[in-house]
């Protein structure tokens, strides 16, 4: 049994990125398939497909290569963590590696990226970085 789920799914995502495999299978959840959406949105992910079984269901995330066959996620990196919650203000988000990343917030209206919380001006928990 893991104490971190969103880092599992990244850490899952991550070592399948790097032995090239087209899917990955991660244990369901809401917050888990509202992270998968945002990495679609910002095209980080080619697509993901939630499969209901009798337990708590599979996330499967298909994953997306350029050209050369290299994965296009360089860097994934869980900020706030059970143990250290990192929160940030609407103002206060900083942007990953000056704009070439995406920050992941969990916020009062759903998980959205740094620059749509910046956006509307609002904060909340910040989950992970993706460059």
């Amino acid at each position: 049994m893991f104490s971190d789920p969103l880092a599992d799914m990244l850490t899952r995502i991550r070592n399948a990125g790097q032995a090239k495999h087209k899917s990955v299978d991660i244990p369901g959840s809401r917050v888990k398939t509202a992270l998968a959406d945002v990495m679609k949105q910002e095209g980080y992910i080619k697509n993901y497909k939630f499969i209901k079984d009798n337990k708590q269901g599979i996330l499967r995330i298909f994953l997306k290569y350029d050209a050369g066959a290299k994965h296009v996620i360089d860097g994934l990196e869980r900020v706030s963590k059970p143990s250290r919650r990192v929160y940030a203000a609407g103002d206060e988000i900083e942007p990953v590696l000056k704009g070439l990343g995406v920050a992941v917030l969990s916020t009062s209206k759903g998980l959205m990226t740094d620059a749509q919380a910046r956006k509307q001006k609002i904060g909340g928990e910040v989950l992970c970085n993706i460059w």
